[in-house]
Order: structure tokens, then sequence, then C-alpha cells
């Protein structure tokens, strides 16, 4: 589905090389960058962490008030986190990864029991409805398999994208948020998933069955997604994978500006609000289970501006900084320098407006109503925003003599295509 956009150019070593006096070199640029990734992994593990102890605490005491503590966690964990999607298209250890905990959208039915809507089967997944919680063996790829103990190597090595099929998505934020949330099932109109907090109760009072099971999915779910953050923090330390592969590449910068200028255009403009947009489909939204998608797409800009700006405000309101792509196309373009940083920096502004739009009662799943015009016009301002700064990126590319290919998505190339 996704088209590139080549611009081919020279690659720039980050050997050291400077454009001006004054100018960082491309190596202390990359640094920060690495740095930065860092420091939005280790902040994304400690608020994983951070929700597991709240859902530990809805576990030991199930009601409403702890049910709603272990949302807000989770809502605090999505803002480290979609802050370093920004590092996904140009790193290959983290394109590879990032699918364990941010996969979407899911069939959910895979997961545990869904509204007589959803349907019983889709030619597509023979795992549309197979519901773990409630059932403790399943048939996959013609083979019954054990699923009396539900434990993140079950959930992380034979059902995640079991059969090969990618909405089968047993792991990550998105299963977590299903567990907390439930189904939304209020289409364009207000409110988000209202499981209840009896879902997971003891004895008597457990709703829809299967309690025991929807508690051990839920804390095996989470015990796994601090493991797999473990990994990609540990990835981008000091001596890590991830960290070597970037300060060792001379193709380095073109890599940071991948990440920048697919995120921005493919897949933030295009496939996450655009394509959501044409359709008018609420379960075409990121966050679509807790009404989050707003978020999400809020921090995922910021994650944009961090790296260009080379500055990242911790979780605990620390900042690491050091030397930024803005200053090395500075000392190449200053005016283009500015004028990115002053595109960015309204694609985040339009991108907080659907955020605070949220926040006062309207989500993202309203906004993209068919009819809403208001709505409609908000969310297209946010996309032709991120369009904007990413012929901004484009032209960065180039003052940079750098190449790269920036991902496409059809929604924004051929919106034809989507209908058909």
């Amino acid at each position: 589905m996704n088209v590139r956009h080549p611009v081919a150019i020279a690659v720039l070593a980050c050997s050291g090389l400077a454009f001006a006096d004054e100018a960082p070199t491309a190596g202390a640029v990359i640094t920060t960058y690495a740095d930065i990734a860092a420091a939005g992994y280790t902040d994304s593990l400690s608020t994983a962490r951070t929700l597991r102890e709240a859902i530990g605490d809805f576990i030991a005491s199930p009601g409403e008030e702890s049910l709603e503590r272990a949302r807000g966690a989770w809502k605090e964990a999505r803002v480290p986190y979609q802050q370093t999607e920004v590092y996904r298209f140009g790193n290959p250890l983290v394109d590879d990864w990032e699918g364990k905990v941010n996969a979407w959208p899911l069939d959910e039915g895979l997961i545990d029991y869904v509204d007589a809507s959803y349907g019983q089967e889709s030619e597509d997944n023979g795992l549309y409805t197979a519901n773990l919680v409630a059932n403790p063996s399943l048939s996959i790829d013609g083979e019954m398999v054990d699923a009396s103990s539900i434990t993140p190597a079950l959930l992380g090595n034979t059902l995640h994208e079991a059969g090969g099929i990618e909405s089968n998505v047993a792991t990550g934020y998105h299963a977590i948020e299903f567990l907390l949330w439930g189904q939304d099932l209020n289409g364009n109109e207000a409110g988000a998933g209202t499981r209840p907090w009896s879902d997971y109760a003891k004895g008597d009072e457990c709703t829809n069955g299967n309690c025991d099971r929807r508690t051990d999915y839920l804390v095996a779910a989470t015990d796994l997604l601090i493991t797999d953050l473990e990994e990609m923090a540990g990835s981008w330390a000091e001596g890590g994978e991830a960290r070597e592969s970037i300060v060792s590449d001379e193709g380095a910068l073109a890599r940071m500006l991948t990440g920048m200028g697919s995120l921005s255009y493919g897949e933030l403009a295009g496939e996450r609000m655009q394509l959501g947009l044409m359709l008018h489909d609420p379960e075409d939204e990121h966050d679509c289970f807790a009404d989050n998608t707003a978020a999400s797409h809020y921090y995922d800009g910021v994650g944009i501006r961090n790296v260009f700006e080379g500055r990242y405000e911790r979780v605990d309101g620390s900042v690491v900084e050091g030397a930024s792509l803005r200053d090395l196309l500075a000392a190449a373009d200053p005016a283009l320098a500015d004028e990115l940083g002053a595109d960015i920096d309204a694609s985040v502004s339009e991108l907080g407006d659907m955020l605070e739009s949220q926040q006062n009662g309207r989500a993202y799943d309203q906004l993209i109503a068919q009819g809403d015009d208001e709505g409609n016009a908000m969310v297209q301002e946010a996309i032709d925003a991120l369009i904007v700064q990413t012929r901004g990126i484009e032209r960065a590319v180039a003052a940079l003599d750098v190449s790269i290919e920036i991902e496409g998505s059809d929604s924004l190339d051929d919106p034809s295509a989507v209908f058909q």
C-alpha cells in the first residue's frame, strides 16, 4: 500500500563534517539523537512500570476508582512512547520491534468477548472471534494450542500475529487498552469503551465470565510490554545495538530525516489521519478504545520536533538536549532552518487543537464524523500542516546533501485506490 518519494542526492558522512566553524558536527547531532532515544524509551519503560503498579492495585481491589487509575496510567504511558515513534522508520531495529508494542488495528475478538455487531467470523482471519480469555485451547493453523495458562510467552510467541495475520494483535499498548476499556460502541458519537470493573471481580461479582483468565491476560500483556521496552531502552543505552548502529553509520543523517519525513507524511498524515477522515470511520483511529487518539497524534508531532530541535523534555521535567539537526541545517541554509522550525511548530499547534478538543470532551472519532464540517476541517488542517512540514523536510534533505525515501500513503497519493 505504501509508496516512496525518493530525493536522490549524495550521502553525507557523519564523520565530523561541519558547514561552518560554529556549526555542530554531524556526529554530535547524531549523539543527541541517540541520547533522546535512550531517554524516551527509558521514560516509556518507567511509565509502563507505573502502569503495571496501577493494574496490580486494580486487580487486588477491583472497583471503578482503581480501574480509572489504571486507565489514567495507560494514557500517561502513551506520552513518552509516542514521542519515540519518529525513531521507527529510519531504524530497522526499531521498525522490526515496534509491532510487539504498538501494532494496530487489532481484531479484538481474538482476545475477549465482543458485541454481536462485531460479527462471528472473517474470511481473512480464522481467529477473528477466538476469544482466548474464554477458551483454554485454540486451533491455530490446524494445530491445537494449550492456552490453559495465559503467559507472556503464549501471547508473544504463539498468539501475536498468529497465522501470519497482522490484525491478530495479542500484545502491546492496544491489547492492554482493549482489556481496560473494552470496545467503543459509540460510533462517531461521544464516549469511549465502557468495560465494567466487574469484568475483573472475584466470585459472584464477576461479569461476562472468565474474570480470572481476563486478569491473567491483563497482567501477562503488561509484563510483556515492560520486557519489550527494557529491550529497546537497553538497545539505545551506551554500547547498545541501536545506538551503535546509528552512531557508526555514515548515512545516519539520512536515517534521522527518513524517520521525520515518513512519520510526518505516510504514517501520521496519511494512514492515521487522512484515511479515517476520508472514510469517516471511527474504527480507523489509533487509540480507538480509550478515545485517546488525538493525544497520540499530538505526541507523534512533538517527537518529530524533538529530533529537529535536539531537545526532549522527560516525564520528570528534566531536559535532554544537545547539538541539533536545526543547528546543522542553519549552517547550510539559515532561512530554511527557520522556515522548517516554524512549519513543525505549526503542525504541533494544529495537532494540539485536536488534543484540546479531546480534553474538552470532543474526541477524534467525533471530529472525523461525516457531516461535521468544523471537526473535519480541524483534522484536515492538521494533515495539511504535516504535508507542508514534509515538503520542508525534503528541502532540508537537499540542503544537507543526503538521500532519503519518505514513506507514502494511498490516502494521500492515490485517494481513488482507497475506495477500490
